[in-house]
């Protein structure tokens, strides 16, 4: 899982880390909301962990406008010293998945994380989710929107590429290599495939998640 930490406690930050990581987890940090909202924006997260009394823009506030102004609905614990039941109303009513107070146990974290990504992502593994992009690698479902959308085989490989690497970008030659393998096409077929893919993925909705970088390659991000 990849996960977003936003918390001001840089002690309490390293700390929950250093566990998440050793677990399998990759972890970026902010320091303060805007920080937070930021990097939520620009970069692909599976999980999000806010405090809520942070600078800038409190984690309530940051959970309410990724939901409602960024349409991101992917699940957000709150980590935090509000222990009252109001407190914890308020977070689930800012849209919050789970709410754990401090002091707490990284073992229990660690749990609590495992089972909302379970409930959102549905049990499966072998899933891809970027925005509204959502691919079943068992069963080659590929969804936008809610919408289901049929790819060749080809296409269907070059899609799972893109999203494994995202949001990194991928050479032409790495990505030739990964779909084909050592029986490599002619030099316009891959531009083909991204077309098709294109035509496919983002030209019936309103934001691409394709993108070229001119003379490097291909990339697959919501932003």
């Amino acid at each position: 899982m990849r996960i977003l930490l936003v918390e001001d406690n840089e002690d309490i930050a390293a700390s929950i880390a250093e566990f998440l990581e050793a677990q399998g987890c990759e972890c970026d940090f902010a320091y303060n909301g805007l920080s937070g909202l930021y990097q939520a924006v620009n970069h692909e997260y599976d999980l999000y962990i806010f405090d809520i009394a942070i600078p800038g823009m409190d984690g309530l506030q940051l959970c309410r406008t990724l939901r409602q102004e960024k349409n991101d609905y992917r699940p957000v614990l709150f980590l935090t010293a509000r222990d009252t039941l109001n407190d914890k109303l308020e977070g689930f009513a800012s849209g919050a998945d789970d709410y754990l107070v401090k002091p707490f146990e990284l073992q229990e974290l660690y749990a609590r994380l495992g089972a909302i990504a379970k409930r959102y992502y549905g049990g499966n593994n072998n899933s891809l989710h970027i925005g509204d992009l959502h691919i079943n690698l068992d069963t080659h479902e590929v969804f936008r929107d809610g919408r289901e959308i049929e790819l060749a085989p080809i296409t269907f490989k070059l899609l799972q590429t893109l999203m494994q690497h995202s949001p990194k970008l991928v050479s032409r030659e790495q990505l030739t290599h990964e779909v084909w393998g050592d029986d490599l096409p002619d030099s316009d077929s891959l531009r083909s495939h991204i077309y098709k893919l294109r035509q496919l993925i983002d030209r019936p909705f309103k934001k691409p998640l394709i993108h070229t970088v001119q003379g490097h390659g291909f990339r697959v991000v919501d932003k």
